[in-house]
This record gives structure tokens, sequence and C-alpha cells, in this order.
């Protein structure tokens, strides 16, 4: 067995797996299979030598004066003949190894060795990939299953990227390198589940903080951050100092940092802008590139109108209102946007004053006064006629 000693050494070393977990493994096994082949009772025990390797079977027994089950009791006179220290009521461990056990325990062994291995490998996987969950990995694409991309991470184990999580219209070659964002790891029975993403919000926050140095160190603050996955981002930073400029270290020299970031994303436009705690500023920021003329807020409602300059008005609105649909998320507000003419006209009629034609109402008044004076007089001849009408005629 000191062949079995020397590949758990070895397995120690490469794969970090206790070699005296394996060991204690085996002995289970052992055990279980002893049990079953031989049919020995309770009180047997498997040993492994931790050193050589050898394995033995033992049957512990109780010193007894009389005999009754020999499985689990032995006298007096055979426990002296092992021990003479031994009496009454000690327990004595009698090796009962069967024959041809070595190579039943050679068969457990290996197949308790392939099991350890097995399970060890998928928690150092799952152990690697769930420091990494809420951040970003390298895949290397490997292929296409049906409408979902096989994508292997760091060489350690394979992941799915579901067609929900693929940005629309990109396409991707064997062996390319894409950034991954890690959404969730699972332990299953099979190994480690990790589900991937190219469309969160957050791959391209992680972007930026392994980008820009100021992220990393905490100058600089990533307040909120929506998207279009391959269309647009808007993300809103703010400085913790006052001499460092958020917008400027996010996009670097020369668009450096933050072009790095589209090329990963395929081409993805990104606005950056900067928080502000005033809800009209930050409305106006958000509303980047348009320029805005005046924003008015309503904290409760959580509402704003924004008037713009007639020219910018599709500017703000954006393609299919996207400008204003990614602002109106960022702030956390519902945006109105008018241009000036039509702020102009709203305005001049909420200030014209409600028309009201005295004569209209007097003649209207005098209308109905002649209503009820035609309703008189018909009252007044219809009570006439009834005192002049004779009962008699009605009996003729």
């Amino acid at each position: 067995m000191s062949e079995l000693i020397a590949a758990l050494n070895q397995l120690e070393k490469e794969k970090g797996i206790d070699k005296d977990v394996i060991m204690e493994a085996i002995e289970n096994s052992l055990l279980a299979a002893c049990k079953r082949d031989f049919g020995s009772a309770d009180n047997v025990v498997v040993n492994m030598d931790r050193e050589t390797g050898d394995i033995y079977v033992y049957a512990i027994k109780e010193v007894v004066d009389e005999v009754y089950d020999p499985a689990l009791e032995i006298s007096l006179g055979k426990a002296k003949a092992i021990d003479k220290n031994l009496n009454l009521g000690d327990t004595v461990r009698i090796e009962i190894t069967p024959k041809d056990f070595g190579r039943i325990a050679a068969m457990h062994a290996r197949s308790v060795i392939v099991q350890k291995i097995k399970e060890e490998e998928r928690r150092v996987v799952y152990d690697h990939f769930y420091c990494k969950e809420k951040d970003i990995v390298t895949g290397v694409v490997q292929r296409y299953v049906g409408e979902n991309v096989s994508v292997s991470l760091d060489d350690k184990t394979d992941a799915l990227l579901m067609k929900s999580e693929q940005i629309k219209g990109e396409v991707f070659k064997p062996t390319e390198r894409i950034k991954l964002y890690i959404v969730e790891v699972k332990e299953t029975n099979r190994g480690p589940r990790i589900l991937v993403s190219r469309t969160h919000p957050d791959l391209v926050k992680r972007l930026f903080e392994k980008e820009v140095a100021e992220i990393q160190d905490g100058t600089v603050e990533i307040k909120n951050i929506v998207r279009e996955a391959g269309s647009r981002t808007k993300m809103a930073v703010w400085s913790n100092d006052k001499n460092v400029d958020p917008v400027g270290a996010c996009v670097g020299l020369n668009g450096a940092r933050v072009n790095a970031i589209v090329n990963d994303l395929k081409g993805e436009k990104i606005d950056i802008i900067n928080w502000n705690e005033d809800p009209c500023v930050f409305i106006e920021n958000a509303l980047s590139p348009s320029k805005v003329v005046s924003v008015a807020v309503d904290v409760e409602e959580k509402s704003a109108e924004v008037v713009v300059p007639d020219y910018q008005l599709s500017l703000a609105i954006g393609k299919e209102g996207q400008n204003a649909r990614l602002a109106a998320r960022l702030t956390g507000y519902k945006i109105d946007i008018k241009s000036e003419s039509q702020a102009a006209q709203e305005a001049a009629k909420a200030s014209e004053e409600p028309e009201t034609d005295d004569f209209e109402i007097e003649e209207d008044l005098f209308d109905n006064e002649e209503i009820n004076d035609d309703f008189t007089e018909d009252v007044e001849d219809t009570e006439e006629a009834v005192e002049d009408f004779d009962a008699e005629d009605i009996e003729e």
C-alpha cells in the first residue's frame, strides 16, 4: 500500500486535498463494505496505517466471565492471553481482517479517491468563482450551443452565456476573449453553476472601477448607472475631492479610459455626468448632451417639468425617447420635456382670464323669467277652463 500513500501525498501537493480526509473516507467506505460483504457486527472498526497504508479490520469485544455472543464478547482467559492486564468489563481489539481483503480495500480506495478528487475539484471551482460573484471575468468563446454561447472561464470551468444575457446583435467568434459579469454562482450536484451576463448594468460599473484609479481609491464615486445594453449607458459620478473632476477622471486623457471600455462593449455609447444632490441640477445634467433652459421639480410627486430650446427638443428626448427614458431612470424622476415655444404657449394660455359675458348671463336670466311667466299664464288659463266646465255636460 506504499504506492497508495505516495499517490495521496501527490494529490495533497498538487490539488490541495488533505491526505487524512481521504484516508478517513477510505476507512468509512471499507467499513461499510465489510459489514455488507462479511456480515460483521457494529463493533467492527477499520484502521488504515497513516505511514504504510496497510489496512486492518478489528472487532471490539468485551471481556466477560461467560461468553454468550462470540461476535461481541471474549472470555477472560482468552483476553489474558492477549494482554495480561485485561480484567472483566474491559474491551479488547482483536484483528479479524478477512481473507483477500486487500483486493477489496484497493478497489474501494480507488473509488473513494476518484470521488474525492471530483468533489475537491468542484469545491475549488466553486470557491474560486464564488469570490468573484458580482464581479467581472474574462471568458474565451468556445462555441455556440443553439442561441447560447459556451465560454471558458479562467481555464477552470465552462459557463453558458444565455441569449437573454447577450447584447442584441453581438456575434462571437471561437477563441474570442470577452468581458463577462458574474451574476450568480450556485452549488449543484453536478458542480458549480455560473450565471454570466453581458447586459447587466454593473458590468459597465465594474469595468470603470478597474480602469479608473480614482474610483479604486474612493476619490470618485459612481452614484448610479442605467443602461440599455448595446446602445447607451448613463452614469452619474461624484468626487469626494473638490480638486478632482469626476467626469474627467472617468473619461481620461483624450478619452483613453472611456474608449477602452467602449471597445469592450463593442461601441456602446456612454454618457458620464456629474451627480448633484439638487434634483434640478441633477436632472439638467442627466439630459446631457441636450441644453436645458429651466427645470421645475415636484419633490413629493417625484416629477419634473423641463424646458429646452426648440432646436434641442429632439436631442433631449433622444431616438425613440431613449435619452429622456434613461435620464428618468437615472434620477428617479418622471420627466416631462417641452420646447420653449410650447412652454410659452401654455404659459400664455394659463395666464388668460376666463371670459365672463354679463349681458349673456342677464339675457339668460331674462329668458328664464319669460319662461316662468308663460308657465304661470298657462296654469291660470287651465284653472279658468276647469271652473267654466260644467259637469252636466259630461252626463249629457
